[in-house]
């Protein structure tokens, strides 16, 4: 692994990897919380198979937040190899001429994600530990939709999850096409998925922004 990473290549192709490991999850994700819309029941169960199921539970989701924290790293990682290269200055440097906004600002949308994801962790991963592990309470497989509900009754945090959607859209816009240029795809080939990678990175986070606004105008 550490051979395959000491080049920019290989970063850029395992960077691509965990992009497409962790847009499947997000929509299998997108899935699970849209049936909340439509079905409580079906949203508790789905939930209570997911948060109990023993793969799912100590199989895939090390390996998720290991994929999480590897992308985060890496992309880090590879904007400070980036800026290293550059040893050049130039007098007068357009990058909006060179590369789109989203291409150029990569790193903050992720840093908005990254600050995302923390809040989503309070809000849902620790306080499933604390009832599983640390606590030790009873299992209810009836619980997941009231907690989800009532984690968007307040609108600042509604707010917060709706603006984070909206930087996931960002990145999403130039993180899918550049995963399938990093995968060692052809250029022909990527720009006839530019459509297909268009609709998700739009489409799933405005899925979940229509989901917390539900949640959330739905109590009021």
């Amino acid at each position: 692994m550490s051979g395959v990473l000491s080049s920019s290549i290989g970063r850029k192709v395992a960077m691509a990897a965990s992009a497409f490991f962790l847009m499947f999850f997000l929509l299998q994700h997108f899935v699970i919380n849209l049936t909340s819309i439509f079905s409580a029941d079906v949203f508790n169960e789905l939930s209570h198979f997911m948060g109990n199921n023993p793969l799912v539970q100590f199989a895939l989701q090390p390996i998720l937040i290991f994929g999480v924290v590897f992308h985060f790293v890496m992309g880090f990682v590879l904007e400070l190899k980036n800026k290293a290269s550059r040893t050049i200055k130039y007098v007068k440097y357009n990058g909006a001429a060179n590369a789109s906004w989203m291409s150029r600002n990569m790193i903050y949308s992720g840093l908005a994600i990254l600050a995302f994801i923390v809040l989503h962790f309070i809000d849902f991963w620790f306080p499933e530990i604390n009832h599983k592990y640390i606590a030790v309470l009873p299992t209810d497989p009836n619980r997941y939709f009231g907690e989800l509900v009532h984690k968007f009754h307040s609108p600042v945090r509604t707010g917060a999850y709706v603006a984070a959607f909206a930087f996931l859209a960002l990145h999403l816009l130039h993180g899918f096409k550049s995963a399938f240029q990093s995968s060692g795809m052809s250029a022909k080939r990527a720009a006839k998925l530019e459509t297909v990678s268009k609709i998700y990175a739009i489409g799933i986070p405005v899925g979940f922004m229509i989901i917390a606004l539900f949640h959330h105008f739905n109590q009021h």
